[in-house]
């Protein structure tokens, strides 16, 4: 390469990085809000994981502390005065108070605690579900089998997470209205659902043999 073409280089790159410091300087305000921006909300998102894992870690130790107590009584009033930040804590708090009310013997109050779960917009449908069935379950001795029976027929349908539970509470009205037909084909449906779990098969087997029933040999019901 002759001189005057390494020379000729030399000026091309020069004009380059002119060109390029030029533009650093007429459009590097941008780059740095972009820059910025980005960092910032980096730093957010990692503020906010961090919020919400010191919340809920307060929350849990709300719960524990709550549970200390040796008395149903206290448990229940404890939990009671545990507040929660979020929607899904706030359902969490609900599941844990109502279970201590149910074990102290209250169920009315378990039920109210319950009720504005099963009705919130807010929360995942699951949520809202398990309050519903856990609710209808409190209701086995004061409410008539009709309402119960159309409270859990709502939840025995495909795509709902509690339908075999919700059958089996319903075989289980069918007994308590003397109708032990319905309840041991129901029983013989949750054996043969491919969903049911051991434990769920267990129970609706010896449910059927304890009604007289001649259950029907499936590969799921002898686990």
């Amino acid at each position: 390469m002759s001189d005057t073409d390494s020379f000729i280089d030399e000026v091309t790159e020069e004009v380059r990085r002119d060109r390029l410091y030029g533009y650093v300087r007429r459009y590097g305000w941008i780059a740095a809000i972009v820059i910025v921006g980005i960092v910032g909300a980096a730093g957010f998102n990692e503020y906010r994981r961090a919020q919400a894992e010191s919340n809920a870690q307060a929350l849990g130790d709300a719960m524990l502390a709550a549970l200390a107590s040796n008395e149903d009584d206290a448990r229940a009033d404890a939990l009671t005065g545990v507040t929660a930040d979020t929607a899904e804590g706030a359902a969490i708090l609900a599941f844990m108070t109502a279970g201590a009310q149910s074990q102290a013997g209250r169920a009315d109050d378990a039920i109210q605690t319950l009720q504005p779960i099963a009705q919130s917009p807010e929360l995942p449908l699951i949520y809202r579900q398990i309050a519903t069935f856990k609710s209808l379950m409190l209701q086995s001795e004061t409410q008539d089998a009709d309402t119960r029976r159309q409270g859990f027929e709502a939840l025995a349908v495909p795509g709902v997470r509690m339908r075999l539970l919700a059958e089996e509470q319903l075989a289980l009205i069918d007994i308590e209205t003397g109708n032990p037909d319905a309840a041991i084909a129901r029983f013989q449906s949750i054996m043969d659902d491919a969903e049911a779990t051991p434990g769920l098969q267990r129970r609706a087997l010896q449910a059927m043999v304890a009604l007289g029933g001649a259950p029907e040999a499936t590969e799921t019901a002898g686990e």
